[in-house]
């Protein structure tokens, strides 16, 4: 059994759940504001999550006019790649490297931690 968090509609503060006792049923309540939700039976929620597009950290054009170097393309094996660095991470951990395979049938993205 899982319990989803339920959330106030008139001030978005989570709400609290309350146990029925003598003649009250079980019950959301918003610690906040006077918003009450008897409950009286079973609660289903479906949420369908839509995966957002996530942008590019470098666009084609930035890897377009970046440095080459010698990288093995984890697909093709071709042995040249372009690379940019880029400080992701705390400051005292290691850069990390973007690559782009040199191989034009290729063109296969990758990093390196």
């Amino acid at each position: 059994m899982s319990m989803a968090m339920e959330f106030c509609p008139n001030c978005a503060i989570l709400l609290e759940l309350e146990a029925a006792s003598g003649d009250r049923k079980t019950r959301f309540f918003c610690p906040a504001c006077p918003y009450v939700c008897p409950i009286n039976g079973k609660i289903v929620r479906k949420r369908v999550l839509v995966k957002k597009e996530v942008e590019p950290i470098f666009g084609a054009d930035d890897m377009k006019y970046a440095p080459k170097t010698t990288a093995n393309c984890p697909r093709c094996h071709h042995g040249e790649a372009y690379f940019r660095q880029m400080q992701i991470r705390s400051a005292d951990e290691p850069m990390t490297s973007f690559y782009k395979c040199c191989n034009e049938n290729c063109k296969f993205n990758w990093r390196d931690d």
